[in-house]
């Protein structure tokens, strides 16, 4: 535990301006997507409480909170460990992912102005310009921020949040798509397509590309999830 539990306090910045319990949530599910705590580790309040100087209870609360979402589960006669994101779990979030993507762009499409219109493509040449120059980093932040974009010019707030969670399951493997050359040159012409068709206001080929968009995201992430799976069984059996 004292390997990781640096990256967790980190997470946990109890300086900011929020309830304690919210903090302490946000942080330890963070902790828990990004995989700093690992899968099967136990999360005993006693010691995360002493750990970040705090009372069990809020501790207590954001456990309970996870476990809602099924990122940790409750063992008899054991107590509260991490679980893990299975290829299944993934299926399903991409499976929401499209029918929430549709939803939102076509949306955003119905209600954006001008000057949107103009933000967006100017936010694309702009990562074209990142991707050309080779920085790749800068690249997967502009692509975030296009996403972002869809829902913020949607002006569906509830949904946003909804999506948002959905895509922190993944977000280790997401990231690791865009930096594959030929992934990262399909995606970015894939959001060029986007702006197009919702300038055009053309429903059946928005939706079209982004199922397609998903779809080739999906594929390359369960595979990455698969490698990984293997991986981690070969190391297991290498240490016996």
């Amino acid at each position: 535990m004292e390997e990781y539990f640096s990256k967790i306090v980190a997470l946990t910045d109890l300086k900011q301006n929020k309830p304690l319990n919210e903090i302490v949530f946000e942080g330890l599910r963070d902790a828990i997507i990004q995989g700093v705590i690992p899968v099967g580790e136990r999360i005993n309040e006693s010691i995360y409480s002493e750990k970040m100087n705090i009372s069990r209870t809020p501790v207590r609360e954001a456990l309970r909170r996870i476990q809602e979402e099924g990122l940790v589960e409750y063992v008899p006669h054991y107590g509260v460990v991490v679980k893990k994101i299975t290829i299944d779990d993934a299926k399903e979030i991409y499976q929401i992912r499209k029918a929430l993507d549709v939803l939102a762009t076509i949306n955003a499409m119905k209600i954006m102005t001008e000057a949107e219109f103009e933000e967006m493509r100017h936010l694309l040449v702009k990562t074209d310009e990142a991707d050309e120059s080779g920085n790749v980093k800068l690249v997967v932040e502009l692509s975030k921020e296009f996403n972002d974009m869809i829902y913020r010019f949607a002006r569906m707030p509830r949904l946003d949040v909804i999506v948002k969670k959905l895509r922190q399951y993944l977000v280790r493997f997401r990231d690791i798509s865009l930096t594959e050359d030929n992934r990262r040159r399909k995606a970015l012409d894939e959001h060029w397509l986007l702006y197009k068709y919702m300038k055009q206001q053309n429903v059946e080929m928005l939706t079209a590309i982004i199922n397609e968009h998903l779809d080739f995201s999906e594929i390359f992430i369960l595979q990455t999830m698969e490698r990984l799976e293997v991986s981690s069984k070969k190391e297991k059996e290498n240490e016996k």
